[in-house]
């Protein structure tokens, strides 16, 4: 395992080189010093989301959701606990299929919420539907 991990800024999108036993030691961006790790998913347009699927890293949690989906908007609080619970062993993120419809389309999203899980730049697993916290996480550890 490599002893330095390529990490994308949440804020400003810069890929940092942190060393794998300070990733949850408040390690900091080296172009704009903010948090690498805020405890919140982060929401990506397709620029963004090809940066950090390409150079990050660490595993990618996915939530392809809408503002007008209920189950959507339900599960919206159990993402965010799950993005507290998961870093910084994997980035949780948010793309939203209306905002981003060239990604919906890129990945097949047929219905949402979808969550995918991409390691290496590659989806390694999709389940669609909402989940409580819980089935969340039990879904998500195997693949990262």
């Amino acid at each position: 395992m490599s002893e330095n991990v390529h990490v994308v800024c949440p804020h400003c999108d810069a890929v940092n080189r942190v060393p794998r036993p300070r990733l949850g030691a408040g390690a900091k961006c080296g172009k704009c010093h903010g948090p690498l790790f805020t405890g919140a998913p982060v929401a990506l347009d397709e620029r963004r989301f090809a940066t950090h699927l390409g150079r990050s890293d660490l595993s990618l949690v996915v939530d392809f959701w809408a503002t007008w989906c209920a189950p959507c908007r339900m599960m919206a609080p159990i993402f965010e606990e799950a993005a507290r619970t998961l870093e910084p062993s994997a980035r949780l993120v948010k793309v939203d299929t209306e905002q981003a419809q060239g990604l919906a389309m890129q990945f097949g999203i047929r219905s949402i919420p979808t969550l995918a899980v991409f390691r290496g730049g590659r989806e390694v697993a999709r389940t669609a539907g909402a989940m409580d916290l819980a089935s969340l996480l039990a879904w998500v550890r195997p693949h990262l």
